[in-house]
């Protein structure tokens, strides 16, 4: 299985980057991963047009054969073993590509809603989107860990 990080807009802080940086590099040992990061013109948008705007960007990234999760406030919450076993469970069902998208900090459009398969929220609390680059990085690290029975995750 294919696993693809669809991000809108870069990440600015050089502590984020470099965090993702390592998650990413360490994610390859796993499966085959990338990202993919969307980028905004310099124009100002109304909110409702962003949000249009980055939907149009995500759409074209997303194949109709790809199963699409959104990470949104409310999006399923799941532990760390919980979600390695629903990432099992999906490398079991046959998935070739599993695409995981992060929004821009208005949300997404109602098309990218439309489009999704699921949405996985990491908390109950609000972080930047930038900083959920990082906190679900290091989740799916945790989480194929788990599967590999490697000590990273310490029960």
């Amino acid at each position: 299985m294919k696993i693809l990080l669809v991000q809108i807009g870069k990440t600015d802080e050089p502590y984020l980057q470099e965090g993702c940086s390592i998650y990413e590099s360490r994610l390859k040992h796993y499966v085959s991963f990338e990202t993919e990061t969307l980028l905004l013109p310099k124009k100002y948008y109304l909110l409702e047009e962003q949000k249009n705007f980055e939907g149009q960007l995500i759409l074209k990234k997303i194949t109709n054969q790809d199963f699409v999760v959104l990470l949104d406030e409310n999006g399923k919450e799941f532990n760390s073993i919980n979600f390695s076993n629903w990432i099992q469970k999906n490398m079991n069902a046959g998935i070739k590509r599993l695409v995981f998208v992060i929004g821009g900090p208005f949300g997404f459009s109602d098309e990218v809603y439309s489009r999704a398969n699921q949405k996985i929220a990491l908390s109950q609390m609000t972080f930047s989107h930038q900083m959920v680059r990082l906190f679900f990085l290091e989740q799916l690290y945790r989480g194929l860990t788990i599967l590999k029975g490697e000590k990273y995750h310490h029960i």
